[in-house]
Order: C-alpha cells, then structure tokens, then sequence
C-alpha cells in the first residue's frame, strides 16, 4: 500500500468509525423510545467492534489524524449519550450526577491528553482507562437488560446495582489516575 492512499481520511478503519458513530446515535434514539432490547443489541454491536478500526489501522498503515481523534470521539459518544440517556427513564437506576461523572472524566482526560500530546508527549490509555470502559459497558448492557425484562428477577436488579456503582467507582479512580499520570508528565516537559 502507497503512502497517499495510507494517509487518506477515506479508508476502512475511519469508515468502521463513522458506522459506530451511526449506532452510537440509533442507540440514543431507541432508548427513550423504550426499545430496550433493540438498544442494547446495537450498544453491543457498536461497543464490541471497537477493537476493528484501530487494528485495521495498524495492520495497514492507515493510521491517520483523523482515526486518532474521531476514535475516541466516538467511544466517547457511545459511554456518555447512554448514560445521559438512561438518566430519563424511570427505574434504569443511572441517576443523573452518575452520568455527570462519566462525561466530566472523560471530558478530562480528553483535555490532559491534548495538552500533553500537544507538547510531543505520549498520554496513551491505560490498562485502567480500558478497564472502565468495559464496566461502563456492561453498566449499560445490564440497565438495559432489566429495563427490557421488566420487572426484572431479583438477582439481575443486584447485579445491576452493583455493576453501576463499580462502574462509576472505577470511572472516578481512573480519573484520579490520569491527572497524577498527567503531572508527573507535565514536570518531565517542564524539567527538559
């Protein structure tokens, strides 16, 4: 493969992207919609193809500006529009300051990596950045499984509960990682 078609914004990882992007909305429209079980199968759908766009990326050389913003972008989309959509509807158990932490972190660390980055250094997603989205989206799958069943048994309203807060827990510490990670960066770029 040449370099000018490598570095094209036209190619199959930034299309993969944008077919996530177009689940990540349809899943905002079916949720307050009360198709449930229809959300859920496309948050799945959207959530599980992650990994595609960025090894297609690699294995082909056709990483670009473009895949490495719009990426995250979307991951983010897909997280936070969820969760601010379940905050509207009755018994999904995702109160609204919960969907607040989730956009608040991401909306930080989006901002460190673009100061850190912007200044040549590298603020790659950790192990725990990557842990709390698989949480976050089991949160969502979980709320939306309940809601689908309604009234949903006993053991899969727990599970649920307990999956929401570990999710909302892991997003707050993970926060809390990045800015440490973030300073201790900072001081490298200031020191040379």
């Amino acid at each position: 493969m040449n370099n000018a078609s490598s570095r094209t914004i036209y190619n199959v990882p930034n299309a993969l992207t944008s077919a996530r992007f177009a689940l990540a909305i349809a899943v905002m429209v079916l949720i307050p919609l009360g198709y449930f079980g229809s959300a859920m199968v496309v948050f799945l759908i959207a959530a599980s193809t992650d990994w595609m766009d960025g090894y297609w990326a690699r294995k082909y050389g056709q990483v670009t500006k473009v895949g490495r913003i719009f990426d995250p972008f979307v991951d983010k989309i897909i997280i936070c529009g969820s969760f601010i959509a379940l905050v509207e509807v009755a018994g999904s158990g995702i109160a609204s300051w919960m969907a607040t932490i989730v956009v608040a972190r991401e909306l930080l660390v989006t901002s460190l990596r673009g100061i850190i980055e912007g200044g040549g250094g590298d603020f790659s997603a950790s192990q725990l950045g990557k842990w709390k989205m698989v949480l976050q989206c089991a949160a969502v799958v979980s709320v939306l499984l309940c809601l689908r069943y309604q009234p949903a048994e006993m053991w899969l309203q727990r599970t649920t509960t307990v999956i929401i807060w570990s999710a909302v827990l892991l997003t707050v510490y993970s926060g809390y990682d990045y800015v440490l990670a973030a300073a201790r960066v900072m001081r490298k770029q200031d020191d040379a």
